[in-house]
């Protein structure tokens, strides 16, 4: 960290759309100095495109930061350990990636001096609660610049009509049309496709809509089958088994998957969510090698993790989940978690077998040097393992309580008779 601290140079989270680039050159209407940082988590973006546009518009400097290879192994894989779901279906695409991008942005601001960061998220949704709590929690003594929470700002810009007016105005290119009245986030692990016209929560999405998946009418006839290698509840191989294509790299790996979930439709998810500042949002999801993932994460716990610590684990899984989309990445409470989730996953070693086809992850086999799958005990053939006839004193311990709540509620409904 520089020895001043500038509070006249922001760090301004830049994507090349129209509400930062609109933000940067409002930013420097106001006198600041502004540093355009763009994160590459995985989306398809032209970023020399993005570095020119933020220059011309005023930047005094914009870094782009490859990330996607920490995303995959800081974040991801760590999340799919607890086999994170936010209200049991989504898999936490945005959510996930924006601690990360948030710790980077803070990195620029010591490396550069600069006394602020600054964001275009709205003050409706999750993701100002995501960058600013990590912001905090990584420098409590960071300025926070949230134009969309701004009175100011609020009062120049009230709609997209104004953004757009405003963007004509100073020469600023713009790509946003009527055609695609949306929003979208983009990573390695996910797309999403909100608001505009997808707020209708019973209008069905157009398949112009969807961008990383095929539909799956249309993925091929044939399955495609891979088997996924776990070590400690992390994914070290993918193996295409009908081509033999073998991908052993965290980065190489997730971005593998994601073409195979891709080509065969898998991965969509269209659902009403729960946002953390209590307002209810309509999302359109794509996460097309995350879903193969996280159901052969799943499948290989089976075999080799014991009942009562999955149990446990299991009432750990709601909690992460919230604390991820929530926000709070980098808190004491994730780390507690975290420490848990990782030691629930030292023997969930092993490979799992799965068939791919139209939109469908089907699991085909596994096995695991952990096992503790016991064919002869669990036989329905075989008679061994332990005594059947124990079976009738199991039963009956465990119905001692029933037949006493039977007995008090047979009891009181004589008595009302």
């Amino acid at each position: 960290m520089t020895s001043a601290l500038q509070d006249g140079k922001v760090i301004l989270a830049y994507s090349g759309g129209l509400d930062t680039s609109v933000i940067l050159k409002w930013l420097l209407e106001r006198g600041h100095e502004v540093v355009a940082y763009i994160a590459d988590v995985g989306q398809q973006e032209d970023f020399d495109a993005a570095r020119r546009k933020a220059l011309r518009i005023g930047a005094s400097d914009v870094r782009v930061e490859d990330l996607k290879e920490e995303l995959v192994t800081q974040y991801v894989f760590p999340m799919f350990k607890a086999n994170a779901l936010y209200e049991g279906r989504y898999l936490l695409g945005t959510a996930v990636a924006r601690p990360l991008i948030a710790k980077k942005q803070i990195e620029i601001a010591h490396e550069t001096g600069a006394g602020c960061v600054a964001h275009g998220a709205t003050g409706k949704g999750n993701d100002q609660v995501r960058f600013e709590l990590c912001y905090y929690a990584l420098d409590p003594g960071i300025k926070v610049i949230a134009p969309w929470k701004c009175r100011e700002f609020l009062e120049q810009f009230k709609g997209r009509s104004d953004l757009l007016a405003y963007a004509k105005e100073h020469g600023i290119d713009v790509t946003a049309t009527a055609a695609k009245p949306y929003s979208e986030d983009d990573n390695l692990l996910h797309i999403s496709h909100e608001a505009g016209s997808l707020e209708a929560p019973d209008y069905e999405a157009p398949e112009h809509v969807y961008s990383r998946t095929v539909s799956p009418e249309d993925a091929p006839d044939s399955p495609t089958r891979i088997s996924i290698t776990f070590k400690d509840g992390v994914p070290v191989r993918v193996h295409n088994t009908d081509d033999g294509t073998v991908h052993e790299t965290p980065l190489e790996l997730f971005t593998y998957l994601n073409t195979l979930g891709s080509a065969n439709g898998i991965g969509r998810l269209d659902m009403v969510e729960n946002r953390f500042v209590g307002v209810k949002s309509r999302g359109i999801y794509e996460t097309p090698g995350g879903t193969i993932l996280h159901a052969a994460h799943m499948d290989i716990e089976g075999i080799a993790m014991d009942r009562e610590v999955m149990r446990l684990r299991n009432m750990l899984t709601e909690k992460l989940s919230e604390l991820i989309y929530y926000g709070f990445w980098f808190s004491p409470e994730m780390e507690f978690l975290m420490s848990a989730v990782d030691k629930s996953q030292e023997l969930i070693d092993g490979t799992v077998h799965l068939k791919l086809y139209k939109g469908g992850v089907y699991v085909t086999g596994r096995e695991s040097p952990s096992s503790l799958y016991d064919q002869k005990l669990a036989s329905m053939d075989v008679e061994g393992g332990f005594d059947q006839t124990d079976s009738e004193g199991f039963i009956r311990i465990h119905a001692i309580r029933l037949m006493a709540h039977n007995a008090i509620t047979g009891a009181r409904a004589s008595k009302e008779s």
